[in-house]
């Protein structure tokens, strides 16, 4: 189709959507316009044409020769770069931020120090399921990466710890300021969303919510665009075996003899108790435990979601609904820890993460 052509169908495309929207109930243009903007952008691409021919008729060498412009077919070109991701190193990264507060709750020290203890005869168990299975990590050693590998990746995927990063490798240095950014205005959004609920008494007046979608969507795609070129390599590998390992010994300090031997009740008691004696205390372990679970939902969300421009409001909020509770819980976790007792609050955080100069 010509660019001619394809500009007259734009004109009249826009003046066809105002008269059929304004003839529709209130309640039903939301909709209907979401499908009227779906609808325009496949007419696009198909008005676009062979792109091949259509550079060969600008060049003149096309089967007419020598055309003007009017005559050579509109240069549509297709926005496909927020999709341009690997997912599973999208899935890859949303695990290994689960590992790794973990490996803030020091569990994989624990582990060390009881395969240390039990070598070395200084805890009394033998033959229950807790030694055979510290017996069978000391002799097959199931975790190839260690803990220098590990932090290698923390630091590549997240920017997390002192780690000297790999000559020449990527590393994701605004991933805390973005997914700080982008919990805190999920947890607005709903909270701006509840104000207007209250205020105008309902769900659905006027079928708008009251709340920012462009925000979420911004600081969600730089978000997955910044996991995307960060995660490649080893990432997925490590965090798949690690992921592996660490359900095997979160059973392990289940088992019930190790937990008779440090007199604790649940696993959790077992960590407390080794890290208390033996590793220069306890690290937050609820706090840490609430920002893994919700932490890797929310980066799981993150990887699934093409964040689209044109998405209809109403979809879009009960799309991201059940985010907003793991938002609000990550942050209230995030605020108890040593690193978030800086947190500088909702509209200062925004405000970093979207480049908005601060009043001094």
């Amino acid at each position: 189709m010509s660019f001619q052509t394809t500009e007259t169908i734009q004109r009249l495309w826009e003046t066809f959507l105002q008269e059929q929207v304004a003839g529709l109930p209130p309640e039903e243009r939301g909709a209907l316009s979401t499908q009227f903007e779906q609808r325009f952008g496949e007419l696009l691409g198909k008005s676009a044409g062979d792109s091949d021919s259509g550079f060969f008729d600008l060049l003149g060498m096309g089967p007419q020769g020598n055309v003007g412009f009017d005559k050579i077919a509109y240069p549509y070109v297709t926005p496909d770069f927020d999709d341009a991701v690997v997912p599973s190193q999208l899935h890859a990264a949303a695990e290994l931020y689960f590992i790794y507060q973990h490996e803030r709750m020091k569990i994989f020290e624990v582990v060390e120090t009881l395969l240390r203890l039990f070598r070395l005869g200084k805890m009394r168990i033998q033959r229950g399921p807790g030694a055979r299975g510290l017996y069978l990590l000391e002799k097959w050693k199931p975790l190839r990466y260690t803990r220098n590998d590990r932090m290698i990746a923390y630091r590549r995927a997240f920017n997390y710890g002192t780690a000297q990063p790999p000559a020449g490798a990527v590393v994701n240095r605004n991933f805390h300021r973005q997914v700080v950014g982008f919990m805190v205005a999920v947890g607005q959004y709903f909270r701006d969303l509840l104000i207007g609920e209250v205020i105008r008494g309902g769900q659905l007046i006027d079928q708008r919510p009251f709340g920012s979608v462009g925000t979420i969507q911004r600081i969600g795609l730089d978000l997955r665009y910044a996991l995307d070129r960060s995660t490649y390599g080893n990432i997925f590998a490590l965090a798949m075996e690690t992921g592996h390992y660490l359900i095997q010994v979160l059973k392990l300090l289940d088992a019930p003899d190790i937990k008779k031997a440090f007199d604790a009740n649940t696993k959790w008691d077992v960590v407390e108790i080794v890290s208390n004696r033996y590793l220069g205390g306890v690290a937050e372990p609820s706090q840490r435990a609430k920002m893994a679970e919700s932490g890797r939902r929310v980066l799981q969300f993150v990887a699934d979601n093409d964040f689209k421009t044109a998405v209809d409001p109403i979809l879009f909020q009960n799309v991201v609904r059940p985010m907003g509770a793991h938002a609000e819980a990550w942050i209230a976790a995030y605020r108890m820890t040593p690193e978030g007792r800086s947190f500088p609050g909702v509209t200062p955080a925004l405000q970093s993460v979207l480049g908005v100069p601060q009043a001094a």
